[in-house]
């Protein structure tokens, strides 16, 4: 009877990490903030608007317009921003520790800073002061 019972217990705790390892690789990367470098790559990382929310957090229908806009981010510390409308160069800078990107167009004397909710090789979540959320993938 003690081998059918230890039988059992293998089979259980091999089937715990199955179903753990694949919750993991399932799971979402909410929260997950990686290295600076995850934002520019190599040199650059051109990064485009998959979903945008509001303060409420509904989702906020894209136009033409939107979608056509461009974020890139180099790694000197500058970024560009390019849209139907015309096109903002910039600083920023970006807190890992601290998870925010404050970002100051050429010129202004504003900046705006962002909690970085996620940022993976392929994601970049954004958040306002306000609420308002921009999930961003990289192009």
């Amino acid at each position: 009877m003690k081998l059918q019972s230890l039988f059992s217990l293998r089979y259980f705790a091999s089937l715990l990490l199955l179903v753990s390892l694949f919750t993991a690789a399932c799971g979402n990367d909410k929260g997950k903030v990686e290295g600076v470098n995850m934002l520019y790559g190599t040199d650059s990382k051109v990064w485009k608007t998959a979903t945008e929310t509001n303060a409420t957090g509904d989702k906020v229908a894209q136009t033409d317009a939107a979608k056509q806009e461009e974020l890139r981010i180099f790694a000197n510390g500058t970024y560009n921003m390019t849209g139907a409308t015309g096109a903002v160069n910039g600083k920023y800078t970006f807190d890992q520790a601290g998870k925010t990107i404050t970002m100051t167009p050429d010129g202004s004397t504003t900046s705006n800073t962002f909690s970085v909710e996620t940022l993976t090789d392929s994601k970049l979540t954004l958040k306002s002061a306000d609420g308002s959320a921009l999930m961003l993938e990289a192009n």
